[in-house]
């Protein structure tokens, strides 16, 4: 596990930062302290938007994992791009909640963190992967008995 990232990783990072600032905080609304970036304008693109939107937050988890960062970390990072694919795929919706969930700046962040305190973000990152793992086997579970309860009570009325 790397605890700080090497010289040669200095450029890749601060290529990050250039990325994550032109996606997430690019721009501000004059007179208000709201920043946005192009995440939000390019999801305005029916469907390819957001893809492209998240096709360019890999990128950041990709070198993310290129640099050190753990498998832990990397997942947290990946359920960040998730959330902001999900509900930035709502329609104009998905688009103010890309202005303030920020995914990549969040994932910046996290792996700047990551090397300030790899111990502590490691484990915070472990825990909050499996919080989601646990949250998602409820719903796949609850699904699967809400299908079940459905076909059951389509059957009796056969």
């Amino acid at each position: 596990m790397t605890s700080a990232p090497g010289l040669a990783d200095a450029a890749t990072l601060a290529r990050m930062r250039r990325v994550a600032r032109l996606l997430d905080s690019a721009f501000g609304i004059p007179g208000t302290s709201i920043r946005f970036g192009l995440d939000p304008i390019i999801g305005l693109v029916p469907g390819l938007g957001d893809a492209a939107g998240a096709v360019l937050a890999a990128w950041i988890v990709l070198l993310a994992a290129r640099v050190g960062a753990p498998t832990s970390v990397v997942l947290r990072m990946l359920t960040n791009v998730a959330v902001d694919a999900v509900a930035g795929a709502v329609p104009f919706l998905g688009d103010l909640f890309d202005v303030g969930w920020k995914a990549n700046t969040r994932n910046l962040d996290l792996l700047e963190r990551y090397f300030a305190a790899p111990r502590e973000v490691h484990a915070a990152s472990r825990a909050m992967v499996a919080g989601v793992l646990v949250v998602l086997a409820g719903l796949v579970a609850g699904g699967t008995f809400l299908g079940f309860l459905a076909i059951k009570w389509l059957l009796s009325r056969a």
